[in-house]
Protein backbone atom coordinates (compact mmCIF):
# COMPACT_ATOMS: atom_id res chain seq x y z
CA UNK A 1 0.00 0.00 0.00
CA UNK A 2 1.69 3.67 -1.50
CA UNK A 3 1.92 5.97 2.46
CA UNK A 4 1.13 9.72 1.22
CA UNK A 5 -1.21 12.33 0.70
CA UNK A 6 -4.26 12.39 -1.75
CA UNK A 7 -3.92 15.58 -3.77
CA UNK A 8 -7.46 16.20 -5.91
CA UNK A 9 -8.78 19.01 -8.10
CA UNK A 10 -12.10 20.28 -7.58
CA UNK A 11 -14.46 21.85 -9.54
CA UNK A 12 -16.94 23.42 -7.03
CA UNK A 13 -19.12 25.28 -9.72
CA UNK A 14 -19.47 27.50 -12.36
CA UNK A 15 -15.94 28.77 -12.26
CA UNK A 16 -13.28 30.43 -13.77
CA UNK A 17 -10.15 28.38 -13.54
CA UNK A 18 -8.76 30.24 -11.14
CA UNK A 19 -11.63 28.67 -9.11
CA UNK A 20 -10.45 25.43 -9.31
CA UNK A 21 -9.55 24.15 -5.76
CA UNK A 22 -6.76 21.78 -4.84
CA UNK A 23 -7.78 19.30 -1.96
CA UNK A 24 -5.64 17.64 0.63
CA UNK A 25 -6.99 13.83 2.40
CA UNK A 26 -5.66 10.83 3.07
CA UNK A 27 -4.80 8.35 0.13
CA UNK A 28 -7.21 5.67 -0.27
CA UNK A 29 -7.84 2.00 0.07
CA UNK A 30 -8.38 -0.61 -2.99
CA UNK A 31 -11.48 -2.09 -2.27
CA UNK A 32 -12.74 -5.55 -3.65
CA UNK A 33 -12.06 -5.73 -7.16
CA UNK A 34 -10.67 -2.44 -7.46
CA UNK A 35 -7.00 -1.00 -7.51
CA UNK A 36 -5.43 2.15 -6.65
CA UNK A 37 -3.25 4.12 -9.12
CA UNK A 38 -0.57 6.47 -8.59
CA UNK A 39 -0.91 9.05 -10.92
CA UNK A 40 1.44 9.90 -13.37
CA UNK A 41 0.06 11.39 -16.22
CA UNK A 42 -3.86 13.14 -16.50
CA UNK A 43 -4.68 15.32 -19.11
CA UNK A 44 -7.17 18.41 -20.10
CA UNK A 45 -9.74 17.38 -22.50
CA UNK A 46 -12.49 19.98 -24.14
CA UNK A 47 -14.65 17.74 -21.63
CA UNK A 48 -13.37 19.13 -18.58
CA UNK A 49 -13.79 22.98 -21.12
CA UNK A 50 -17.37 22.49 -20.84
CA UNK A 51 -17.49 20.84 -17.47
CA UNK A 52 -16.50 23.78 -15.87
CA UNK A 53 -18.96 25.91 -17.56
CA UNK A 54 -21.73 23.34 -16.24
CA UNK A 55 -22.10 22.45 -20.35
CA UNK A 56 -21.06 19.01 -20.65
CA UNK A 57 -24.00 17.12 -21.33
CA UNK A 58 -24.26 14.35 -18.65
CA UNK A 59 -21.60 16.01 -15.83
CA UNK A 60 -21.94 14.90 -11.77
CA UNK A 61 -23.51 17.87 -9.66
CA UNK A 62 -21.07 20.00 -8.61
CA UNK A 63 -18.65 19.79 -6.33
CA UNK A 64 -16.44 17.11 -8.13
CA UNK A 65 -12.71 16.01 -9.40
CA UNK A 66 -12.73 16.49 -13.11
CA UNK A 67 -10.06 14.51 -15.52
CA UNK A 68 -11.24 11.78 -18.02
CA UNK A 69 -8.24 9.72 -18.44
CA UNK A 70 -4.91 8.97 -17.02
CA UNK A 71 -2.05 7.27 -16.57
CA UNK A 72 -0.04 5.63 -13.47
CA UNK A 73 1.40 2.58 -11.52
CA UNK A 74 -1.03 0.38 -9.53
CA UNK A 75 0.13 0.86 -6.23
CA UNK A 76 -2.48 -1.33 -4.30
CA UNK A 77 -4.48 -3.73 -5.45
CA UNK A 78 -8.55 -5.04 -3.41
CA UNK A 79 -9.51 -8.46 -2.77
CA UNK A 80 -10.20 -10.48 -6.06
CA UNK A 81 -7.76 -8.99 -8.18
CA UNK A 82 -4.47 -10.63 -9.44
CA UNK A 83 -1.66 -9.32 -7.25
CA UNK A 84 0.49 -9.51 -10.83
CA UNK A 85 -1.30 -5.92 -11.17
CA UNK A 86 0.97 -4.42 -8.71
CA UNK A 87 3.48 -2.33 -9.83
CA UNK A 88 2.45 -2.29 -13.40
CA UNK A 89 1.89 0.95 -15.62
CA UNK A 90 -1.40 1.01 -16.69
CA UNK A 91 -4.16 3.94 -18.87
CA UNK A 92 -7.67 3.84 -17.44
CA UNK A 93 -10.96 6.05 -18.55
CA UNK A 94 -12.65 7.00 -15.94
CA UNK A 95 -15.04 10.43 -17.53
CA UNK A 96 -14.01 12.43 -13.78
CA UNK A 97 -11.74 11.62 -10.98
CA UNK A 98 -8.48 11.91 -13.17
CA UNK A 99 -7.31 15.06 -11.97
CA UNK A 100 -5.97 13.69 -8.67
CA UNK A 101 -3.00 12.32 -7.11
CA UNK A 102 -4.00 8.35 -6.48
CA UNK A 103 -7.40 7.33 -8.24
CA UNK A 104 -9.56 3.87 -7.11
CA UNK A 105 -10.75 1.96 -10.17
CA UNK A 106 -12.06 -1.28 -11.11
CA UNK A 107 -9.42 -3.36 -12.19
CA UNK A 108 -11.44 -4.49 -15.21
CA UNK A 109 -11.25 -0.90 -16.33
CA UNK A 110 -7.34 -0.56 -16.35
CA UNK A 111 -4.74 -1.75 -19.78
CA UNK A 112 -1.64 -2.07 -19.47
CA UNK A 113 0.42 0.09 -21.23
CA UNK A 114 3.61 -1.06 -23.00
CA UNK A 115 6.85 -1.01 -21.91
CA UNK A 116 9.13 2.12 -23.46
CA UNK A 117 6.01 3.81 -24.00
CA UNK A 118 6.23 7.29 -21.32
CA UNK A 119 3.42 8.61 -18.72
CA UNK A 120 2.72 11.53 -20.43
CA UNK A 121 3.00 9.97 -24.03
CA UNK A 122 0.52 7.04 -23.20
CA UNK A 123 -1.46 10.01 -21.71
CA UNK A 124 -1.91 11.77 -25.13
CA UNK A 125 -3.11 8.13 -26.79
CA UNK A 126 -6.03 7.59 -24.08
CA UNK A 127 -9.10 8.97 -24.81
CA UNK A 128 -8.07 10.87 -27.60
CA UNK A 129 -6.77 7.61 -29.34
CA UNK A 130 -9.74 5.60 -28.12
CA UNK A 131 -11.92 8.15 -29.85
CA UNK A 132 -9.96 9.00 -32.72
CA UNK A 133 -9.60 4.80 -33.45
CA UNK A 134 -13.09 4.36 -33.06
CA UNK A 135 -14.34 6.83 -34.76
CA UNK A 136 -12.77 5.68 -37.79
CA UNK A 137 -12.17 2.06 -37.81
CA UNK A 138 -15.61 1.18 -35.92
CA UNK A 139 -18.07 4.22 -37.33
CA UNK A 140 -16.81 5.26 -40.51
CA UNK A 141 -14.74 2.22 -41.68
CA UNK A 142 -12.07 4.47 -43.30
CA UNK A 143 -10.12 2.21 -46.61
CA UNK A 144 -7.02 3.30 -48.16
CA UNK A 145 -7.70 5.51 -50.99
CA UNK A 146 -10.78 7.20 -49.03
CA UNK A 147 -10.82 10.81 -48.48
CA UNK A 148 -11.98 12.13 -45.14
CA UNK A 149 -12.74 15.54 -43.45
CA UNK A 150 -11.46 16.45 -39.98
CA UNK A 151 -12.52 19.34 -38.13
CA UNK A 152 -9.97 20.87 -35.48
CA UNK A 153 -7.35 18.82 -36.84
CA UNK A 154 -4.42 20.35 -34.77
CA UNK A 155 -6.25 19.33 -31.63
CA UNK A 156 -6.44 16.45 -28.94
CA UNK A 157 -8.48 14.01 -30.86
CA UNK A 158 -7.65 15.51 -34.28
CA UNK A 159 -4.19 15.02 -34.20
CA UNK A 160 -4.28 11.51 -33.51
CA UNK A 161 -7.00 10.70 -35.92
CA UNK A 162 -4.95 12.44 -39.02
CA UNK A 163 -1.96 10.58 -38.22
CA UNK A 164 -4.25 6.73 -37.72
CA UNK A 165 -5.82 8.16 -41.10
CA UNK A 166 -2.75 8.64 -42.69
CA UNK A 167 -1.39 5.59 -41.85
CA UNK A 168 -4.50 3.89 -43.48
CA UNK A 169 -3.73 5.20 -46.77
CA UNK A 170 -6.30 7.96 -46.47
CA UNK A 171 -6.16 11.65 -47.55
CA UNK A 172 -6.76 13.88 -45.37
CA UNK A 173 -8.57 17.57 -45.36
CA UNK A 174 -8.24 19.07 -41.99
CA UNK A 175 -8.99 22.32 -41.07
CA UNK A 176 -7.39 24.30 -38.45
CA UNK A 177 -6.29 28.64 -37.94
CA UNK A 178 -3.70 29.05 -40.14
CA UNK A 179 -0.97 29.03 -37.88
CA UNK A 180 -0.78 25.18 -37.63
CA UNK A 181 -1.16 24.58 -41.66
CA UNK A 182 2.48 23.91 -41.92
CA UNK A 183 2.34 21.40 -39.40
CA UNK A 184 -0.63 19.63 -41.01
CA UNK A 185 1.32 19.86 -44.41
CA UNK A 186 4.53 17.89 -43.12
CA UNK A 187 1.96 15.34 -42.03
CA UNK A 188 0.27 15.08 -45.12
CA UNK A 189 -2.75 16.77 -44.49
CA UNK A 190 -4.49 19.22 -46.81
CA UNK A 191 -4.56 22.37 -44.60
CA UNK A 192 -8.32 24.40 -44.98
CA UNK A 193 -8.15 27.91 -42.75
CA UNK A 194 -11.76 27.40 -40.85
CA UNK A 195 -11.15 31.26 -40.54
CA UNK A 196 -11.07 32.13 -43.76
CA UNK A 197 -14.21 32.29 -46.08
CA UNK A 198 -16.60 29.29 -46.83
CA UNK A 199 -14.93 26.11 -45.40
CA UNK A 200 -17.35 24.55 -47.29
CA UNK A 201 -16.65 25.75 -51.05
CA UNK A 202 -13.08 25.39 -49.83
CA UNK A 203 -13.66 21.52 -49.15
CA UNK A 204 -15.56 20.94 -52.41
CA UNK A 205 -13.24 22.17 -54.51
CA UNK A 206 -10.39 19.64 -53.03
CA UNK A 207 -13.26 16.77 -53.24
CA UNK A 208 -15.95 17.28 -55.70
CA UNK A 209 -17.41 14.55 -55.33
CA UNK A 210 -17.42 14.75 -51.94
CA UNK A 211 -15.64 13.26 -49.05
CA UNK A 212 -16.35 9.67 -47.86
CA UNK A 213 -16.46 10.73 -44.00
CA UNK A 214 -16.59 14.23 -41.96
CA UNK A 215 -15.37 14.26 -38.32
CA UNK A 216 -17.12 16.56 -36.70
CA UNK A 217 -16.59 18.03 -32.59
CA UNK A 218 -17.55 21.51 -33.83
CA UNK A 219 -22.02 21.00 -33.89
CA UNK A 220 -24.33 23.94 -34.07
CA UNK A 221 -25.33 25.02 -37.71
CA UNK A 222 -22.01 23.85 -39.50
CA UNK A 223 -22.94 20.45 -39.17
CA UNK A 224 -25.67 20.62 -41.57
CA UNK A 225 -22.31 21.76 -43.85
CA UNK A 226 -20.70 18.01 -42.56
CA UNK A 227 -23.16 16.21 -43.67
CA UNK A 228 -23.90 17.74 -47.29
CA UNK A 229 -19.91 17.80 -48.20
CA UNK A 230 -20.50 13.74 -47.86
CA UNK A 231 -20.16 11.64 -50.93
CA UNK A 232 -22.36 9.06 -51.50
CA UNK A 233 -22.48 6.47 -49.56
CA UNK A 234 -19.99 8.61 -47.07
CA UNK A 235 -20.27 9.25 -43.17
CA UNK A 236 -20.55 11.61 -40.62
CA UNK A 237 -19.91 10.92 -37.44
CA UNK A 238 -20.00 13.70 -34.66
CA UNK A 239 -18.84 13.80 -31.71
CA UNK A 240 -19.26 17.08 -29.38
CA UNK A 241 -20.92 20.60 -29.86
CA UNK A 242 -18.13 22.60 -29.36
CA UNK A 243 -19.72 25.63 -30.99
CA UNK A 244 -21.82 25.74 -28.07
CA UNK A 245 -19.20 25.83 -25.10
CA UNK A 246 -20.08 29.28 -24.39
CA UNK A 247 -23.49 29.35 -24.73
CA UNK A 248 -26.10 29.54 -22.16
CA UNK A 249 -29.41 27.82 -21.23
CA UNK A 250 -29.59 24.09 -21.35
CA UNK A 251 -26.43 21.75 -21.61
CA UNK A 252 -28.75 19.08 -23.27
CA UNK A 253 -29.92 20.44 -25.54
CA UNK A 254 -27.27 21.08 -28.12
CA UNK A 255 -26.73 17.24 -27.87
CA UNK A 256 -30.60 16.52 -28.23
CA UNK A 257 -30.61 18.69 -31.50
CA UNK A 258 -27.45 16.78 -33.00
CA UNK A 259 -29.01 13.43 -32.03
CA UNK A 260 -32.67 14.20 -33.45
CA UNK A 261 -30.42 15.72 -36.66
CA UNK A 262 -28.72 12.07 -36.67
CA UNK A 263 -31.78 10.29 -36.81
CA UNK A 264 -33.50 12.20 -39.47
CA UNK A 265 -30.49 12.30 -41.48
CA UNK A 266 -30.43 8.49 -41.43
CA UNK A 267 -34.24 7.75 -42.28
CA UNK A 268 -33.32 9.53 -45.82
CA UNK A 269 -32.76 6.75 -48.22
CA UNK A 270 -29.71 8.36 -49.80
CA UNK A 271 -26.96 5.67 -49.01
CA UNK A 272 -25.19 8.17 -46.38
CA UNK A 273 -24.64 7.41 -42.28
CA UNK A 274 -24.31 9.78 -39.86
CA UNK A 275 -23.64 8.75 -35.89
CA UNK A 276 -23.13 10.69 -32.90
CA UNK A 277 -20.18 8.92 -30.85
CA UNK A 278 -19.82 9.29 -27.25
CA UNK A 279 -16.75 7.32 -25.90
CA UNK A 280 -18.59 6.29 -23.04
CA UNK A 281 -21.28 5.17 -25.02
CA UNK A 282 -21.98 1.34 -23.09
CA UNK A 283 -20.42 1.51 -19.83
CA UNK A 284 -23.21 1.46 -17.79
CA UNK A 285 -25.81 -1.19 -20.18
CA UNK A 286 -22.92 -3.48 -21.65
CA UNK A 287 -19.71 -3.15 -19.19
CA UNK A 288 -18.23 -6.12 -20.26
CA UNK A 289 -18.45 -5.31 -24.18
CA UNK A 290 -17.89 -2.29 -23.33
CA UNK A 291 -14.27 -2.84 -21.48
CA UNK A 292 -13.56 -6.04 -24.25
CA UNK A 293 -13.39 -3.19 -27.05
CA UNK A 294 -11.66 -0.13 -25.09
CA UNK A 295 -9.38 -2.98 -24.19
CA UNK A 296 -8.78 -3.93 -27.73
CA UNK A 297 -8.58 -0.77 -29.32
CA UNK A 298 -6.17 1.02 -27.02
CA UNK A 299 -4.05 -2.20 -27.22
CA UNK A 300 -4.51 -1.19 -30.95
CA UNK A 301 -3.74 2.06 -30.34
CA UNK A 302 -0.23 1.43 -28.13
CA UNK A 303 1.05 -0.83 -31.22
CA UNK A 304 0.20 2.03 -33.93
CA UNK A 305 2.31 4.42 -31.45
CA UNK A 306 5.36 1.76 -31.23
CA UNK A 307 4.92 1.57 -34.75
CA UNK A 308 5.62 4.92 -35.36
CA UNK A 309 2.30 5.61 -37.09
CA UNK A 310 1.00 8.22 -34.85
CA UNK A 311 3.49 10.48 -32.50
CA UNK A 312 2.86 11.61 -28.76
CA UNK A 313 1.47 15.17 -29.70
CA UNK A 314 2.28 16.67 -26.12
CA UNK A 315 1.53 20.63 -26.26
CA UNK A 316 2.41 21.40 -22.67
CA UNK A 317 3.06 19.47 -19.62
CA UNK A 318 2.59 21.11 -16.53
CA UNK A 319 1.99 20.25 -12.40
CA UNK A 320 -0.94 19.54 -11.32
CA UNK A 321 -0.88 23.15 -9.01
CA UNK A 322 -1.13 24.64 -12.21
CA UNK A 323 -4.54 22.95 -13.39
CA UNK A 324 -5.22 26.96 -13.99
CA UNK A 325 -2.67 27.74 -16.43
CA UNK A 326 -3.17 24.50 -18.28
CA UNK A 327 -7.11 24.60 -18.45
CA UNK A 328 -6.83 28.34 -20.04
CA UNK A 329 -3.72 27.49 -22.17
CA UNK A 330 -6.06 24.10 -23.56
CA UNK A 331 -9.03 27.30 -23.76
CA UNK A 332 -6.86 29.57 -25.86
CA UNK A 333 -7.01 27.40 -28.94
CA UNK A 334 -3.06 27.96 -29.70
CA UNK A 335 -1.69 24.67 -28.95
CA UNK A 336 -1.75 21.68 -31.11
CA UNK A 337 -2.06 18.12 -29.08
CA UNK A 338 -2.79 17.43 -25.76
CA UNK A 339 -1.95 19.45 -22.79
CA UNK A 340 -0.63 16.86 -19.59
CA UNK A 341 -1.08 17.40 -16.17
CA UNK A 342 1.80 15.41 -14.04
CA UNK A 343 1.59 14.80 -10.30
Amino acid sequence: MNTGELVEVVLPGKVEPEGLQIRHGEVPVAGPGQVLIRMEATGVSFAEQQMRRGRYYDQPAFPFVPGYDLVGTVVDTGEGVAPGLAGVRVAALVKVGGWASHVLVDAADVVPVPDGIGAAQAETLVVNGITAWQMLHRKARVRAGQTILVHGANGGVGSVLVQLARAAGVKVIGTASARHHDDLRAQGVVPVDYRAGDVAARVRELAPGGVDAVFDHVGGRGIVDSWRLLAPGGTLVSYGSASTRDDEGSKQWPVLKLLGRVWLWNALPNGRRAYFYNAWAGHALAKDRFRARLRADLTQVFAAFQRGDITARIAAQLPLARVADALRLAESGTVAGKIVLTP
